[in-house]
């Protein structure tokens, strides 16, 4: 059986082509009841879009690239998932492309360029060859990346990392703002000697909720002790190191700036004897699904993964579709920081 097309469909309803081809793509102006009457048409009909006869049209094949670092990090899933849910609901397909970098290097590979772009280069170029409209870079965790050289003809948007390009907006998890909401309930329960259990100094994450954590001190008129401050990994056995590394410092909670952290602080203080929630308080970040099971429940802080992936597709396909937008050309990078949520749980108890 043949495929019905435009042309028949406006036949059916008695409008113009021009009628059926705005309602399609969202930009009619005719009445609710003719719009309707157009979709009912197309879902009877099973009609369903030429792309690449529209692409011949417009230019566009209405697809976009997506570079994933690693789709095992648990920050992945639900970042794609909220970039394709804005993709699909705008009528752009999605190419996912897996580097596996933390599968193939765990994490020696953060200052090695030439292993990244023997991964990273070969990508790029598939993705020029394949007439994808633009292209979405998602890292697996913050830090300041480079990965378009300055003549990559296509539009991007970085997500959940910074863009060293202009040309490159980022969209990032509002960090400091998220640890200072933590510290800030911490202080609100009576708590002034307050660990805090990170992951490497160097990262991102790291620097930036220890400048939350450090703000809400300062505005409680509490002095910065750094000696209250535990670099290690992102890990549990981390976490109880950096416990067992801060014992006997007087403190009465602790803030683990991951969750997996907060689980290692916790089997330290239950080896002690102290219960958690009762004799000292822990609060963790990410909230990650380990988190409600804890014993008591783990209070925390929830990453928004799905709106940092809606927000960069978002940027893209505003930018796809209005490619003249002056707003998309800074004159340094752009940033758009969104707000993570606090969960409130049973871990923390008031002095």
């Amino acid at each position: 059986m043949s495929m019905i097309t435009l042309k028949e469909i406006a036949e059916i309803c008695h409008v113009s082509t021009a009628t059926v081809s705005n309602v399609i793509n969202g930009k009619s102006k005719t009445s609710e009841e003719t719009a309707a009457r157009i979709r009912a048409v197309i879902e009877e009909t099973g009609y369903r879009t030429n792309v690449v006869a529209r692409g011949l049209r417009t230019r566009r094949t209405n697809m976009i690239a997506l570079i994933v670092e690693d789709v095992a990090q648990f920050t992945s899933p639900t970042l794609i998932s909220g970039i394709m849910a804005q993709c699909e609901e705008r009528g752009f397909a999605v190419v996912l492309y897996n580097l596996r970098l933390y599968d193939r290097w765990s994490d020696t590979w953060y200052d090695q360029e030439k292993k990244y772009h023997s991964v990273l280069d070969p990508v790029l170029q598939s993705i020029l060859s394949s007439g994808a409209d633009g292209v979405i870079y998602l890292a697996g965790h913050a830090r300041v990346i480079r990965c378009f050289p300055d003549s990559f003809p296509l539009p991007a948007v970085m997500s959940y990392a910074f863009s060293d390009s202009v040309r490159v907006p980022s969209v990032v998890i509002d960090d400091e703002a998220g640890a200072r909401e933590v510290v800030d309930y911490l202080i609100s329960m009576g708590h002034r000697r307050i660990g805090f259990v990170a992951g490497r100094e160097d990262n991102l994450h790291s620097r930036q909720r220890l400048a939350g954590y450090q703000q809400s001190l300062l505005k409680a008129g509490i002095l910065y002790d750094p000696g209250l401050v535990y670099y290690g990994h992102w890990t549990r056995e981390s976490g109880y190191a950096g416990a067992e590394a801060l014992e006997g410092k007087e403190i009465t909670a602790y803030f683990a700036i991951s969750d997996r952290m907060a689980g290692g602080v916790c089997d330290y203080l239950e080896k002690k004897g102290r219960q958690v929630g009762r004799d000292v308080s822990v609060a963790g970040f990410d909230d990650e699904s380990i988190a409600a099971y804890f014993r008591p429940p783990l209070t925390t802080t929830a990453l928004p993964l799905h709106e940092i992936g809606r927000v960069s597709a978002e940027l893209l396909l505003d930018r796809i579709q209005d490619p003249e937008g002056g707003k998309y050309f800074p004159t340094e990078p752009e940033i758009v920081r969104v707000p993570c949520s606090f969960i409130e749980r049973s871990s923390v108890c008031r002095l």
